[in-house]
């Protein structure tokens, strides 16, 4: 008796990997990053000693935690407890490890389906006969009995000759970078954020020493006017005026303890935590600010992780045009099977039992009305947006950092004329007081002094908050020490099976 052999499954696949039509080919455009407008340098700052266009590296920029740069050791801390307590980042951060994961159930359909079978079934059969003897009819039945069974594996695999389920993983894998990016922009506007909130609370601080100053002056300035009332030596107004200046700054000096309170309600939620669980202490606004960071706007494009967000969105449509095109070349499917049936005690070891089968088949749509035309110019439609986009998000970038850099400039330039202004309101005090003294003045004169001092002195701390505002959305603006390696690479992001040769799987196109 002839036996025939099976291939093993092993074999077939294998086999049908070495086909030579299998070369790993994609249909569809390869992905260049087109180009965007970059100047070379920024309008509202001059580009740094011995800098040139092929020399970038020495732009300086503060590497990593951007924010130590203030040298606050309670600011480092909080902004330490944005990456693993903010829980609107966690959301962004689940968001990119199910993208990750997508990237393997796409890459799924690249390899063969195995599956396998068994069936059991008991049939009984009965016959009867009949006989007539002496006149009687006899009737004998009888039943069989059967158990049959068949089982066996079968494969079939979906060969990505054009290179349609491989620009599908190429779309998740760019998707999942910028998904990436995505968190670290988030993360930068998160710390944004606390910065802001912190200085703004320290601006408020400042206020609130500046407000219980005052107010302890003009409790006193009241009382003495209330005295000289009663003594016939001071006019009502002048007492009327020291007390509306007294209530009002009493009124600004409550308003900013709710700022200060809020602010810092805010700060607590920014790092995970309740309000109530969160104090912390008063302290004015630092006297100096940090030297702003010098900068070039080819930073731009490899440190702002919003910018390389829009990029990555740009290699993920592309690909999208090519898994369009591959719509119009046909599915070719592989297909092998093996298996065995029959009576298990009977004709387990017969051949005539045992079947394998190979098959092979070609798909092709012949007409579907344009849609996959119709496929394609969408797909390039939402590459051409994803360009434009990237390319409207790298002018926004140098827009948001020209401001900065020339808020800095101006607002520098307006603190030293308000220390002037205020110098001078301190003069204007001093002498009206002294005039009021000597009998020259009446205290009204004073109290106009004190108010305008004051007001100068709000002007002169608002100033300040602008500029550590400023500077903490410049630092951010310039990436804040991201940089575009810092993205998952596209081998990270991928695992290879072993059973498949590696050009069927991984996308090696770009970073």
């Amino acid at each position: 008796m002839t036996v025939l052999r099976m291939p093993s499954l092993r074999t077939l696949l294998l086999g049908a990997a070495a086909l030579p039509f299998l070369s790993g080919c994609m249909v569809g455009p390869n992905y260049h990053r087109p180009s965007a407008v970059i100047s070379p340098h920024f309008k509202e700052v001059p580009p740094p000693a011995g800098w040139n266009k092929a020399r970038p590296d020495l732009v300086q920029m503060p590497k990593g935690d951007w924010w130590t740069i203030f040298n606050d050791p309670l600011l480092n801390d909080l902004e330490e407890r944005i990456a693993t307590s903010n829980q609107s980042l966690k959301e962004y951060e689940a968001q990119y490890r199910k993208a990750a994961a997508t990237i393997d159930s796409i890459k799924a359909s690249l390899y063969p389906t195995l599956s396998g079978n068994f069936s059991f079934n008991r049939n009984s059969q009965g016959s009867s006969a009949s006989s007539t003897s002496g006149g009687f009819t006899y009737t004998s039945s009888q039943s069989y009995t059967s158990n049959t069974w068949a089982t066996g594996p079968s494969a079939s695999w979906t060969v990505d000759v054009w290179g349609k389920i491989r620009r599908q993983v190429q779309q998740q894998v760019a998707a999942t970078q910028g998904d990436a990016a995505l968190v670290a922009s988030m993360r930068l506007s998160y710390q944004l954020t606390l910065a802001q909130d912190y200085f703004s609370m320290r601006y408020q601080d400042s206020l609130i020493d500046l407000y219980t100053r005052n107010v302890g002056l003009y409790r006193d300035n009241l009382k003495i006017l209330e005295n000289q009332l009663e003594a016939g030596v001071a006019d009502p107004t002048s007492v009327l005026q020291a007390r509306y200046l007294l209530q009002s700054t009493e009124a600004s000096l409550a308003n900013a303890h709710i700022a200060r309170a809020q602010y810092e309600h805010a700060i607590a939620v920014l790092t995970g935590r309740a309000p109530a669980d969160v104090t912390i202490a008063a302290a004015l606004l630092p006297k100096e600010i940090p030297a702003a960071p010098v900068a070039v706007p080819s930073m731009i494009l490899e440190r702002r992780p919003d910018v390389a967000q829009a990029e990555r969105n740009m290699e993920a449509y592309n690909a999208e045009i090519g898994y369009a095109i591959g719509a119009f070349f046909p599915e070719i499917t592989l297909s092998a099977s093996y298996g065995y049936s029959g009576n298990p005690l009977q004709q387990l070891i017969q051949t005539a039992t045992r079947t394998w089968g190979l098959g092979a088949a070609a798909t092709e749509t012949i007409f579907q009305g344009g849609a996959r035309t119709a496929a394609v110019r969408e797909a390039e439609a939402d590459y051409d947006n994803a360009v434009a986009t990237y390319r409207q998000t790298v002018l926004a970038a140098m827009q948001d950092t020209e401001d900065q850099m020339s808020n800095l400039h101006y607002l520098d330039q307006q603190l030293g004329l308000q220390n002037q202004a205020v110098a001078s309101a301190e003069a204007a005090v001093r002498v009206s007081m002294n005039e009021y003294l000597a009998g020259t003045q009446i205290y009204t004169t004073v109290i106009t002094a004190q108010q305008t001092a004051l007001q100068y002195e709000e002007s002169q701390l608002s100033i300040r908050q602008q500029q550590f505002n400023a500077e903490v959305a410049l630092l951010t603006d310039l990436g804040g020490g991201w940089n575009s390696k810092d993205l998952p690479t596209k081998a990270s992001l991928q695992t290879d099976n072993p059973l498949l040769p590696s050009f069927i799987q991984k996308d090696k196109n770009g970073r």
